[in-house]
């Protein structure tokens, strides 16, 4: 079985290369020549020069693949512009690219996200068939990415997967709020309820919805089907780094120069203006029960031992 990933050289992509080596996946990684390739560059796997933002890259590269497994993308930008050229115009590109070159494919997985449904209104977690309302450019942005997939329904067998916020081992989005809590300050800005996915349930999920017939021409949401408050959360992280905190109360109205001040210190941090519109709703839920029905996907991994492993490796790399 031959696999081509993009993304590859990411938090998710270096771990879904590990997974499909192990089950015996002959993998190829689209990579750019400025892609950094510390999580991959020790893998038995070949490397390919491409750019999903460049059509012409792609069309000699696509063709002898049983599998393309698309998570390129960016989570944090600095314009609209950025996110729709990346999330948007780059799975454009990819998805013609294989429709007019791979006539073989059996699966065309689409990395999408629940920022791309958007949050819950009502309180009760999004199902599939539940109308898209993202209320951020990202969110928006991966939406468009779905959009450009389904154009292509009758040409390329897909799935489309939207995880909700995912946490392990090599992500840097969540690694703000450890150090926040190692330093024992709880930034506080309401009660709030999140679903959540340890990467290696992610794995698992991604790849059950490859291989399975059912999953053809589906959009699955994947999450481990707990709701999370913003309070249980930090509870495990501060239990699993050992601290007492400090809870600081922050207005909604002070957010957007929270922003302001994060874009000036890090300009590809997690703390900027398009993210503050996702923090200011509540509900970020969704129901993965449909996938279970029909793939089979079950996680493992529950928030104690995920926020406990992924603290422990983050000691390890010094990153806390």
């Amino acid at each position: 079985m031959k696999a081509l990933v993009t993304g590859s050289t990411g938090f998710i992509g270096s771990h879904l290369c590990e997974e499909l080596i192990k089950r015996g996946y002959e993998v190829t990684c689209l990579v750019r020549k400025t892609s950094n390739l510390k999580w991959i560059e020790n893998l038995d796997i070949k490397l390919i020069s491409g750019d999903c933002t460049n059509v012409q890259s792609l069309l000699d590269v696509v063709s002898d693949y049983d599998y393309i497994f698309h998570l390129a993308g960016l989570t944090k930008a600095r314009s609209a512009d950025e996110f729709f050229h990346i999330n948007t115009k780059g799975t454009e590109n990819l998805i013609k690219a294989v429709a007019e070159k791979n006539s073989k494919l059996k699966r065309f997985v689409y990395l999408s996200s629940l920022s791309a449904a958007g949050p819950s209104t009502n309180g009760t977690p999004l199902q599939e068939d539940s109308s898209p309302s993202p209320v951020s450019n990202y969110g928006r942005s991966k939406l468009e990415g779905e959009k450009a997939v389904l154009k292509y329904k009758d040409l390329i067998p897909f799935t489309i997967l939207r995880p909700p916020a995912v946490y392990g081992p090599r992500d840097k989005d969540l690694l703000i709020f450890f150090k926040m809590l190692k330093k024992g300050i709880f930034l506080d800005w309401g009660k709030c309820y999140y679903s959540l996915l340890y990467v290696d349930d992610l794995i698992q999920g991604i790849i059950l919805s490859a291989e399975s017939r059912e999953a053809e021409g589906k959009i699955y949401f994947l999450s481990d089907n707990k709701l999370y408050t913003n309070d249980e959360i930090a509870n495990e992280i501060s239990s699993a780094l050992n601290t007492k905190v400090m809870r600081l109360r922050l207005p909604k109205f002070i957010m957007p120069f929270c922003s302001f001040i994060g874009e000036r210190t890090n300009k590809h941090g997690i703390i900027n203006r398009d993210k503050m519109r996702e923090l200011a709703y509540s509900h970020w839920i969704c129901d993965s029960e449909k996938a279970k029905k029909e793939i089979g996907f079950i996680p493992k991994v529950g928030i104690k031992e995920g926020i406990k492993w992924t603290a422990d490796w983050y000691r390890i790399q010094r990153w806390l």
